[in-house]
Order: structure tokens, then C-alpha cells, then sequence
């Protein structure tokens, strides 16, 4: 899928584009890999991070920009879609901001990438717009509609268009991992509610699903891996053993669990080993490649609190010590 191609990364100067990057370059030989951001500063410290590696291309821009998405399309056969306005506070105190980012740069995505000719999207999603709360959630949610409808857009024979969603990724910016050591100073690790629990997913984790799902795609698709949940009062005790916990109570737009199949979408959902697919509603779409799914029961959801599978303290004392 990948050998040989043009990639295109939005947002790849961000934590997951970067380890996005690495493992193109490193197992999958892309021919051109065109890193499409906004910071001047990180995409200097990332072609340092590289070095002078003939395949990687810079391009300064901004989703937002659709003249600028369609000089950076040109030539491209896949695009991963990673740049978002992610933090929940900065959303809510800047929501015109994010929809102009989440939403109307989604549209540029699609708008673009139809006419330059690409031939495959995958936009990355986030728990947070299934059954959103918070605005970040619901621009997500937007987003995802939007890609799924771009299949109608782009025609028969034109690009396709899916959706990853998944949870909270280890390591990432904004991530509590690092929040938690800095307070492991003090003696005191604030939580917001000693109850919450989170899906977690390691980058490298999120990273090879995307790129497993790009083979699976006829377009439409929403994938959501399955991956396991973890309680906070786990993750302060791995990162922070000898340190007191506080309930400081729960930040605006913020979830006590997270969802990342609710009931409603669970009947148009198929499940297969180690993931399940959010399936399009098109009339063209005949379910080809995804005859081995199994239909998920009535009243079924896929939610942080009623995960099969939890990550123990060590577990996460493990994975915290990678990052």
C-alpha cells in the first residue's frame, strides 16, 4: 500500500505524525512523505529529529487554508488526516476556533484531496465525538460525518475516505502521564474524579491500526480497535506510588467514562477479532471485505467502564516507564 507512494501527513509534526513518519520511512519505503503543518519551530526540530532523509518533504500550511492543502495535494495518493484542536478546555473557551479547524479544515481536507486526485484518506477521531458532551467532541463528530459523506462527494471511481477512532494515546501532548510526574513533586496528584476510567492506546499502537485499516478500506468505514481501559486511580498509583490523591472535581465538557461505540451505532457495527467497523450507510457500499464481521446484540456499547479488558497498575507502570 505504501511502497513507492506519495503520503501526505496534516498535522505530522504532532506526537502521533511524527512516529507516523518513522515507521513509513522505516518499514514501509514511501517515495515522497510530505509532513503538511502550521509551526515553522516543530518542523525544524522534526527535520533535525530525521535528518537529511531525500524522501521528506516540509510544507508549511494550515487545514484551514484550502489553497494551500490543494498546492500541498498535488501529486499525492494518501493522506493521513492527524491535525485537530484537541484540548477540551481550549475548545470550550475558543469554540470558534475549533470548529474552524476541526470542521471546516475537514472540509478542506475532503475538497482537496477529491480534486488533486487522491486516492485514499484516513482522518483520525477520538472517543469524544461518540455521544459528545464537550465541543471538541462535536467537531469531531462533524469531522467524522463529513469524511464518511466525502465517499457520496468524490464519486465511483473517485478517492475514498474512512475514520479511525479511538482512545486517550499514552504519551501524547496534553497527556496526563507527564502531569502526573510533575505533581509526583509535590507529594500530591490532583485527579478529577477518583471514578473515571479511560480507553488507553499507546502511539505505536494507533499508528500501526492506521495503517492496517488503509488495506481494509472500501470507504465510509468508521474503525474503532479494540483496546483496553484503565481507571485513574491506577495510573496515579503506578506513576505516583507515594503520593496522596485529591479529587479536584471534573473539568468542564469533561466525561466521568469514555464511549466509543454507543448503543445507536452498535446496530450498524460489525465486530471482528481485534476491532470493529462503524459501517457507511451508502447503497453502494455491498459490505465486501467485511462479510467475516459479526453483528453486535441489542443494547450493546463499547465504553471505558464496561471494557472486557483493563490495564493493571504494573501494566501501566510499565508503559508510563517507556515514554
Amino acid at each position: 500500500m505504501f511502497r513507492d507512494r506519495s503520503i501526505l501527513i496534516t498535522g505530522g509534526t504532532g506526537s502521533f505524525g511524527r512516529v507516523l513518519a518513522r515507521t513509513l520511512l522505516r518499514n514501509h519505503d514511501p517515495r515522497r512523505l510530505v509532513i503538511f503543518s502550521r509551526d515553522e519551530l516543530k518542523q525544524y526540530e522534526m527535520r533535525a529529529e530525521f535528518g537529511d532523509d531525500p524522501r521528506m518533504r516540509f510544507f508549511i500550511g494550515d487545514v484551514r487554508d484550502r489553497e494551500r492543502l490543494e498546492r500541498a495535494f498535488d501529486g499525492i495518493e494518501l493522506v493521513v488526516h492527524a491535525a485537530a484542536m484537541k484540548q477540551v478546555p481550549a475548545a470550550e473557551y475558543n469554540p470558534f476556533e475549533a470548529i474552524k479547524t476541526n470542521v471546516f479544515g475537514a472540509e478542506n481536507v475532503i475538497n482537496a484531496a477529491i480534486d488533486r486526485g487522491v486516492h485514499r484518506v484516513i482522518a483520525l477521531s477520538t472517543d469524544k465525538a461518540a455521544n459528545p458532551i464537550n465541543l471538541y467532541g462535536a467537531t469531531k463528530l462533524c469531522s467524522d460525518k463529513l469524511f464518511v459523506a466525502g465517499n457520496s462527494y468524490a464519486g465511483e471511481n473517485g478517492c475514498r475516505f474512512a475514520v479511525v477512532r479511538y482512545g486517550n494515546v499514552v504519551g501524547s501532548r496534553g497527556s496526563v502521564v507527564p502531569f502526573f510526574r510533575k505533581q509526583r513533586e509535590t507529594g500530591i496528584v490532583p485527579v478529577t474524579d477518583d471514578r473515571m476510567t479511560r480507553f488507553w492506546i499507546t502511539l505505536e499502537q494507533g499508528v500501526q491500526f492506521v495503517v492496517r485499516c488503509f488495506d481494509w478500506m472500501r470507504g465510509g468505514e468508521i474503525f474503532v480497535p479494540k483496546i483496553p481501559s484503565m481507571k485513574i486511580l491506577d495510573l496515579a498509583e503506578a506513576i505516583a506510588p507515594d503520593c496522596d490523591t485529591i479529587n479536584v472535581g471534573i473539568r468542564p465538557g469533561e466525561k466521568l467514562h469514555e464511549t466509543l461505540i454507543g448503543e445507536d451505532d452498535a446496530r450498524r457495527t460489525l465486530e471482528f477479532g481485534d476491532h470493529y467497523v462503524l459501517v457507511p450507510e451508502f447503497s453502494w457500499w455491498d459490505g465486501e471485505g467485511a462479510k467475516a464481521g459479526r453483528p453486535l446484540p441489542d443494547g450493546f456499547s463499547y465504553r471505558s467502564d464496561n471494557n472486557e479488558r483493563w490495564l493493571s497498575v504494573d501494566e501501566l507502570r510499565q508503559m508510563s516507564e517507556k515514554l
